[in-house]
């Protein structure tokens, strides 16, 4: 494809007239030919023209004579193009209404619009909430070194005079930080910018469900185009001041269910191949779910969508990023399970986290539809239900046995200790939404996951509730990094698992 841009560049020096025959059109610039911007990136844009309000009326487009040649007739020019014809490789969806593409400008300036977002503005919108931050904390320092002062004893005159000089520094410190926070506010996260950055989303967003109506050339979307959508969703929630409420843009609900939509179907779609824009949906979409907001839009998208979305979340975990999808179905169970209705474990709630926007932080928020959507894909498909609770229990297995070693060898293991929990929180919303699946005998699989799953709860409680073992040690040394390491959150798992598997077993024994 460099090849081919190569070759267009060269020959687009040669052709102004036929430039000018499509309405004016510059040649695309050497720094945005490569194979991510090849002829392909035209027609993904083509949606988003109709979003960009010329100030001025645009000229009327010549008619362009459009040829119609047979397979065997088509040369490589008439299919990529040459001499100011666009050739037939448009890219249009067969729904789409038969136009040409003349104002390629917009075009290219909306490319490098969306590219230089990806490339640079996010990451500065980011740093400047730092300022907020800096604010933040040295109005703490003064709060703290004030109240140091108040109680300072009158025979320390030393001690007071150097809590006097923090004092001034402090202060000094936050009114230069707090005129600058005030600059930001004003003339970077503004109401403007705030539109700004809503249009870009917008525009991105169409322009996805346009390439996606393509069908199997969907696969040449530029992948900025996707990174765009989400950070820039991303930038209007975290980044902007409180005083520009997100709720208010114009539109504000659609655009959080088309945003869910295009979450919820490529973030297993084949035709997606890069490891780092899969791993980036699935982490938008586990972000997605863990507030109110968001997750209310995933419930409105398609029933058809949803149930795509959880039939690719239910699909068995080896030989793929399982930590990600495990978390999800936690965090749509969070608040139903056994014991499950805290935000921080109890253990930890005496001390302040560093950042309570954490996705991990947020109030439990359950999706009762979304249960309701498993329940009935593992009740109804027998070989999905056993192959999927066999790859958890494998997890499981893998997960705890990984955390029992490591905590032998006083290793940091905090990680492995809470993928258990999480797997035996997936196995309780299992067990509470489809009892059959253990219980019912007339399913071939149903006594040995039932003897697996007991094998395990069995192993976790031999570790876990003996009185001066090394769990025990470890947990009572409260060792940095192993803060989450704790009796509560795993034995409450195991027992939410047991209760209802008593409770259902009587009911159907």
């Amino acid at each position: 494809m460099d090849d081919l841009d190569e070759d267009e560049e060269s020959g687009a020096a040669q052709r102004p007239s036929g430039a000018t025959a499509m309405g004016g059109a510059l040649a695309r610039p050497s720094w945005l030919s490569s194979p991510t911007l090849g002829r392909a990136n035209r027609f993904l844009s083509t949606a988003a023209v109709s979003l960009m309000t010329p100030r001025r009326p645009l000229v009327p487009p010549e008619k362009v004579k459009v040829r119609t040649l047979t397979v065997e007739q088509r040369t490589e020019e008439d299919i990529e193009g040459s001499h100011g014809n666009d050739g037939l490789l448009l890219g249009r969806p067969p729904e789409e209404s038969d136009h040409t593409i003349t104002e390629k400008s917009l075009l290219e300036i909306l490319d490098g619009i969306v590219m230089m977002y990806n490339l640079s503005v996010h990451q500065q919108l980011g740093k400047m909430v730092v300022v907020s931050d800096d604010v933040h904390e040295y109005a703490v320092a003064l709060k703290d070194t004030e109240e140091k002062i108040a109680r300072c004893p009158s025979k320390r005159p030393d001690i007071l005079e150097e809590l006097q000089k923090s004092q001034k520094v402090f202060a000094e410190k936050l009114n230069h930080l707090s005129r600058r926070l005030a600059w930001i506010n004003a003339a970077i996260y503004s109401k403007e910018k705030m539109l700004d950055v809503y249009w870009l989303l917008r525009v991105c967003i169409r322009t996805i469900e346009h390439a996606d109506a393509t069908g199997s050339l969907f696969a040449f979307t530029p992948e900025f185009y996707l990174n765009v959508a989400m950070n820039s969703y991303s930038a209007l929630k975290n980044y902007f001041s409180p005083s520009n409420c997100m709720e208010e843009l114009p539109g504000y609900e659609d655009t959080l269910t088309q945003l869910a939509a295009i979450l919820a179907k490529h973030f297993a779609d084949p035709r997606i191949v890069g490891t780092d824009i899969k791993d980036s949906l699935m982490q938008a979409l586990a972000s997605y779910v863990c507030y109110p907001q968001s997750l209310r839009a995933v419930e409105r998208i398609p029933e058809e969508q949803r149930v795509a979305m959880m039939r690719n979340l239910l699909a068995p975990y080896e030989q793929r990023p399982w930590a990600q999808t495990n978390w999800i179905l936690v965090r749509l169970w969070r608040g139903c399970g056994f014991g499950y209705r805290y935000t921080r474990l109890p253990h930890l709630l005496k001390t302040k986290p560093e950042d309570a926007n954490l996705p991990s932080l947020q109030k439990p928020c359950p999706s009762l539809l979304l249960q309701r959507h498993m329940a009935e894909l593992l009740g109804q498909d027998k070989d999905m239900a056993a192959s999927f609770l066999n790859s958890v229990l494998n997890q499981l297995n893998w997960a705890f046995s990984e955390f029992i070693g490591m905590i032998q060898e006083l290793k940091v293991c905090a990680t492995c200790f809470d993928l258990s929990v999480s797997l035996l929180r997936v196995l309780e919303m299992t067990v509470t939404l489809v009892p059959e699946i253990f219980l019912d005998w007339t399913r071939p699989s149903a006594e040995l996951l039932l003897r697996r799953l007991a094998q395990l709860l069995n192993q976790v409680l031999n570790r876990v509730t003996a009185e001066r073992n090394l769990f025990d040690r470890v947990v009572n040394l409260r060792l940095p990094g192993l803060e989450s390491v704790d009796h509560y959150p795993i034995l409450v798992a195991v027992t939410g698992i047991l209760v209802r598997i008593l409770v259902d077993g009587e009911r159907q024994g």
